[in-house]
């Protein structure tokens, strides 16, 4: 197959250039009602819908079933398929293709809350494995095959495993001992690589999880790739989940009006990454290279480096190294016009470009304005982890036991009734049915003393937070 094929955004392309007359939906009449805003109208252009030549994402034979080969044969997936909402929509279909009520799965403790709402809509029992934690980056990490391990002798009846890899600081761990041991037992495992698009091969880069031979990947193409924002893929490679299945939940969950500008943005993506080569990757490692050495010059951070570089280059992790919170620093790098991923409050992440060769980012214009922030030296403030769970662990089943407020520093010994998710990177720090620990406390008023935002817990605010009153253990 030639990968310099575009054959989605090509179809459109030359839709456009026939100057077709709509009388059809989308009601912008392909941008003609807009034609003021030129700044918007012309990717109206190429927002169609299911016209001849065109085809049909939920039922492909056409050009978008030729784009998703592509993708396909670019990752070595037995199938692919293109996702216009998210790679949240992704790990909805791939555990509801997956799992029934009651069944067991094991899920990493640090996933995205989408993983979490897919539990919810399968009613499967999840046991919770938490994840390896790195006291340098304070961070959690990934799960380790020891953890796996233990959690299968004490639930042999599992059906799957969801995993996240990398996570959201690019740290990546040993997937493939995971996989070569669930599949001894024929454990199907689920990956969410939401941030690992680019994982294809490219060498000094992390193995993706379809090459290392997970069943189903799910990853985020605009994180990381020339994408549009909701652009994602999914990919099969599994004798243990049905394909119809998941094709089944992406025609159930997904949008029945599909944006063609985001398909289109995932097929120019697609050939972007599979025409990368050696002298690209050369190129944006000398570029990356060189920036995170200047940034080293600055006194108020320190460059974090990956333990035994296993990592993702394009994610660079700086820590506060002054009396400023991560969060704070975020602020006064926004005000000199610079846009980190995240900030929490020790660290800023930055999600790096993956550059072809010659091609131009405002890597010294960036050096520039930090410099110019002229921040004052100052001792450093320690600032305590805020997420270290048990190795392994389950949910309190509660789902009609009343609930109650109360002040989150009394809270420690009970059961939590709500999700709290700081967001960004939507990693819930408490779930509903999860018992709250000192630590947690600790770790909660730390998050609100910095200034996270949150997903959930409208009641933080006041210092209060929601549980369930009066539970009595009634956990396996």
């Amino acid at each position: 197959m030639n990968q310099n094929d575009t054959p989605l955004f090509t179809a459109l392309e030359n839709h456009y250039k026939k100057r077709p007359i709509s009388l059809h939906v989308p009601g912008h009449k392909n941008g003609l009602l807009l034609k003021a805003d030129q700044f918007f109208q012309g990717i109206l252009h190429i927002d169609a819908t299911e016209l001849t030549g065109l085809d049909d994402l939920h039922a492909p034979e056409g050009v978008i079933e030729e784009a998703e080969s592509l993708l396909a044969n670019a990752f070595h997936a037995s199938k692919s398929f293109f996702l216009v909402n998210g790679t949240t929509v992704g790990n909805l279909a791939m555990m509801m293709a997956t799992l029934e009520e009651g069944d067991t799965v094991f899920i990493q403790r640090n996933c995205h809350k989408s993983i979490l709402n897919a539990l919810e809509l399968t009613k499967a029992r999840p046991v919770l494995l938490g994840p390896e934690y790195d006291p340098e980056w304070k961070v959690s990490g990934g799960v380790a095959l020891e953890t796996i391990k233990e959690a299968y002798e004490c639930y042999p009846e599992c059906r799957a495993i969801v995993l996240t890899y990398p996570n959201y600081y690019g740290m990546t761990y040993d997937l493939k001992g995971i996989i070569d041991f669930a599949h001894r037992y024929k454990i199907p495992v689920l990956v969410d690589e939401a941030h690992g698009a680019h994982f294809i091969g490219i060498e000094g880069f992390p193995s993706s999880a379809v090459a290392l031979g997970a069943d189903v990947v799910v990853q985020s193409a605009h994180k990381t790739l020339p994408a549009m924002t909701m652009g994602s893929f999914l990919h099969v490679n599994s004798q243990y989940v049905s394909m119809e299945k998941i094709a089944h939940y992406l025609r159930v969950l997904q949008s029945s009006s599909p944006s063609y500008p985001i398909m289109a943005s995932l097929d120019l993506a697609r050939k972007y990454i599979a025409t990368y080569t050696s002298s690209d990757a050369q190129y944006t490692k000398e570029r990356l290279a060189s920036f995170k050495k200047d940034l080293q010059t600055l006194e108020f951070i320190k460059v974090l480096e990956y333990p035994n570089q296993d990592g993702d280059p394009l994610k660079l992790t700086v820590q506060s190294n002054c009396s400023y919170t991560g969060y704070e620093l975020q602020q006064l790098f926004e005000e000199k016009g610079i846009y980190a991923e995240m900030a929490e409050p020790n660290n800023i992440l930055f999600v790096l470009p993956l550059l072809k060769k010659d091609a131009e980012f405002p890597f010294g214009d960036i050096i520039t304005r930090l410099k110019g922030l002229r921040i004052q030296a100052a001792k450093k403030r320690e600032r305590t982890r805020y997420f270290n769970k048990k190795r392994i662990s389950t949910l309190y089943r509660v789902q009609s036991h009343k609930k109650a407020l109360f002040p989150i520093e009394d809270s420690a010994g009970s059961v939590c009734a709500e999700a709290i998710i700081p967001y960004p990177p939507g990693i819930p720090l408490l779930l509903p049915g999860e018992k709250i620990t000192a630590e947690d406390v600790e770790g909660l008023q730390l998050l609100l003393e910095s200034g996270a935002r949150f997903q959930g817990g409208e009641n933080l605010v006041e210092g209060k937070i929601t549980v369930f009153d009066k539970l009595e253990d009634n956990n396996d």
